[in-house]
């Protein structure tokens, strides 16, 4: 049975990422909708829900998801796999906690779980890469931690909230902040900031029929 996807994050080459990633499995995956700060409109198996510069799996946007009667299954993808996120989010109703790590075929598999009435949870990748998907900045050598920190800066969060949305140490943010600046060439959190908004680190507002697209 093909599974109905909806792919869910606030940013557009991130949705866009996951949708290529998955691609090769049109005959188990039909990528309904890539929702961009919006609500999923269709009936889907499941929501598929990317934290890259979002609230982590206990937050508000996933809880949207879970309340949303055209969603049956929340699925939360993310490189932050603790307990207490995990617990919080298993509780609030979603379905699995799935780690970035995962190769195509491994998050396929678990969709599929998913879908049959399991609830999957990855185990703590720890500092293992990020297998597949794209985010803004990867062209200019960002790696995708360092794209969610200047995404949440170029939103105008203070280095406190960043650590708190995604769920870092504020030494690992002062890092992350230190590498990117380097990478982009800038000093300021001012110049970073113009600089995000000139290379696609601002939330975008769209709506996205794959089926649509393809006719």
């Amino acid at each position: 049975m093909t599974i109905r996807l909806a792919i869910v994050n606030d940013y557009e080459v991130v949705v866009r990422g996951l949708a290529e990633m998955l691609s090769q499995y049109a005959d188990d995956i039909e990528i309904v909708e890539l929702n961009s700060k919006v609500p999923v409109s269709q009936p889907v198996d499941i929501a598929l829900y990317d934290t890259f510069a979002q609230t982590q799996g206990d937050g508000r946007g996933v809880e949207a998801l879970i309340h949303n009667p055209l969603v049956r299954r929340v699925v939360v993808y993310t490189w932050n796999i603790r307990p207490r996120l995990v617990e919080g989010t298993i509780a609030r109703g979603a379905s699995a906690y799935l780690s970035k790590t995962l190769s195509a075929s491994e998050l396929v598999d678990a969709l599929r779980a998913v879908h049959a009435g399991e609830r999957i949870i990855s185990s703590d990748p720890g500092s293992a890469p990020l297998v597949g998907g794209d985010w803004p900045g990867r062209a200019e050598g960002l790696t995708a931690r360092e794209a969610e920190v200047v995404a949440l800066i170029t939103q105008g969060l203070s280095n406190a909230a960043i650590a708190e949305r995604a769920s870092l140490s504020i030494n690992s943010v002062k890092s992350y902040i230190r590498s990117g600046y380097r990478k982009m060439g800038v000093t300021s959190r001012t110049n970073a900031v113009l600089w995000g908004l000139e290379h696609g680190f601002s939330p975008d507002r769209v709506r996205i029929q794959p089926q649509s697209e393809s006719a």
